[in-house]
């Protein structure tokens, strides 16, 4: 049977989306995540998926960093973005970070079904008028794009947590881990990232946002320790 997971914080459209993807392929079975987190547990316990459909905004997403974290974890699940942002730009923005099409969420049923058929066919899938030209990065975004994809899992989320403005302490808080080991994880970080300091590496990871630039988070007490 087909598979396909959904990612999205929204219970209200994570529904509207499986109601809508039952209605195009009847014998699919969904799985659902409402984080970056639980999707990756997700992909783990269903090693065999055979789409993803991800929204952009949602808790431990990042702009398009969550996009090229889970293609380089899992490179054998397509990845369909599906948001509420349809300027065309953003879309092709999503194609070259990999994904294998971009719904947007008022999408009706019959593209919905359009857009599966041809990623299930192998085809790269964008809404009707939107030119898939000018898909390909900028090679800066391309580098950026390729560093986060070597973060661990782990190392991803205090990433994100950083780029959310929390401090060491406060990450450690909540991943009820030591603030030693979120300092180790800070390290790894900024070494795979060629970053020099917490804040360098908000503002690289910020080139991944759907806007294109991040906001940088506040001073540390031991950002260069």
């Amino acid at each position: 049977m087909t598979t396909i997971l959904i990612a999205d914080d929204h219970p209200l459209f994570r529904d509207a989306l499986q109601r809508a993807v039952l209605a195009v392929m009847p014998q699919v079975e969904l799985r659902e995540a409402a984080s970056v987190q639980a999707l990756v547990e997700l992909a783990e316990q269903y090693p065999h998926a055979d789409l993803l459909l991800l929204d952009l905004n949602m808790p431990g997403a990042h702009g398009f960093s969550a996009l090229a974290h889970m293609r380089a974890a899992f490179p054998a699940l397509p990845v369909v973005v599906v948001s509420a942002r349809e300027e065309p730009a953003l879309m092709r923005r999503a194609i070259g970070h990999g994904a294998a099409a971009f719904i947007p969420k008022s999408a009706t049923l019959e593209t919905i079904r359009e857009a599966l058929v041809a990623v299930f066919d192998g085809e790269i899938w964008l809404p009707p008028g939107v030119m898939a030209q000018g898909t390909a990065l900028d090679p800066e975004e391309e580098a950026i794009a390729r560093r986060i994809a070597e973060l661990t899992p782990q190392q991803y989320r205090v990433l994100t947590m950083v780029c959310n403005g929390l401090l060491n302490k406060q990450i450690a808080y909540e991943l009820n881990v030591s603030e030693a080991t979120i300092k180790a994880h800070m390290t790894a970080i900024l070494r795979k990232l060629g970053a020099h300091s917490r804040t360098q590496a908000v503002l690289i990871a910020g080139r991944l946002t759907l806007e294109g630039r991040g906001t940088p988070p506040p001073a540390d007490e031991d950002e260069f320790d």
